[in-house]
């Protein structure tokens, strides 16, 4: 197979965690006589260091091109620190995510079997944990209307859906879960927000064409306790943009590490695939980021690709550097630890 994939680095950690991605699918391509080109595209800080933009037409029409996306983090200090900022890094990944159209980001949570017990949370807690969150990606309060009044003293954001925001993630929510447990959850506010009783009640409006799937709604405050008490109890869940965020960041304490956990966001033509850490620019330039869910993400682009032989090759070498303590500091606990680039070259080398 030939496949031509828009690589964007970004900023922070990002540009060594994608080298260490693209050292284990090339290897994976040579193993399997597969092609892939490569082509790199500015994003984040390092665009609007270069171009004034954090996501420029030449980067979107790279991606808009490719066959699927590989992308690092997005995010510096620099603008963080500074609330008066007009253009910041991550309004690039909120402009790419609309002008690629991708609306759903695919977050599993599942365990390693050699890091059960350096999760925070007990082992009969976590132990087969294997849950999706589908999170809206291009609607909901990021964005909404927002600004100021009141000689800045007062701000508002604004959380607007369409109905048809909704019907168009929930179809991939049932469809998940048809293909899984047969078991979705939909993720609200509803006693509060009228915007969540939209999502709930468009949700019900679709149960009757999937008559299999059994549906349950929660409250957002209730799943955000119940996905570390009981994490097991969920299979697909659905949620809006600002929800999702929050819940997939608390849900990667169940594997152990941010390091871990790959993503997808995808669209009606264009993939996206991202580790779902951020960018970390106290380790950038350090060679000591985890470079495992970057190539996990990877991992995922070859299985949409329909190549499950390689994306399962990717994943039981990921699990043979966890199990055989080829991990970076974050993992180590104190022992032996290496390098971001040395655990790239050993998964290549080990496939």
């Amino acid at each position: 197979m030939k496949l031509n994939i828009a690589l964007l680095a970004g900023d922070g950690i990002g540009p060594e965690v994608i080298d260490q991605a693209v050292k284990v699918s090339d290897a994976i391509a040579k193993k399997y006589n597969h092609q892939i080109s490569w082509k790199p595209a500015l994003t984040g800080a390092a665009a609007i260091d270069a171009v004034g933009e954090p996501y420029p037409d030449d980067t979107h029409e790279v991606c808009a091109n490719a066959d699927a996306v590989l992308f690092g983090a997005i995010g510096h200090p620099r603008f963080d620190n500074d609330p008066s900022a007009k253009v910041r890094p991550e309004q690039g990944l909120l402009k790419m995510r609309q002008k690629l159209g991708l609306f759903a980001n695919v977050r599993p949570t599942f365990t390693f079997p050699s890091l059960i017990d350096k999760s925070p949370l007990k082992r009969d807690r976590i132990e087969g944990t294997d849950l999706i969150i589908l999170r809206e990606l291009t609607g909901g309060v990021y964005f909404g209307k927002r600004g100021r009044e009141d000689n800045g003293n007062t701000a508002y954001d604004t959380m607007t859906y369409t109905r048809a925001e909704i019907q168009r993630l929930a179809k991939k929510g049932f469809e998940m879960a048809m293909a899984r447990s047969k078991k979705l959850c939909c993720v609200d506010k509803a006693n509060v927000l009228e915007s969540s009783r939209l999502w709930r009640e468009t949700v019900q409006a679709m149960e009757k064409d999937y008559p299999e799937v059994e549906v349950s709604y929660e409250f957002v405050d209730a799943v955000a306790m119940r996905l570390v008490q009981w994490p097991k109890a969920y299979d697909v869940i659905i949620t809006e943009n600002l929800f999702g965020d929050i819940l997939t960041d608390e849900a990667s304490v169940i594997s152990g590490s941010m390091g871990l956990m790959p993503s997808a966001s995808v669209g009606e033509k264009t993939k996206l695939y991202e580790p779902i850490h951020g960018s970390y620019p106290q380790a950038a330039g350090k060679d000591i980021a985890n470079p495992l869910a970057t190539v996990l993400s990877a991992a995922m682009l070859f299985e949409d690709f329909g190549l499950q032989q390689e994306a399962d090759d990717i994943r039981r070498v990921v699990n043979k550097s966890l199990a055989e303590g080829v991990v970076t500091e974050d993992l180590s606990e104190g022992g032996k630890s290496y390098k971001t680039s040395e655990v790239g070259n050993w998964l290549a080398e080990n496939l």
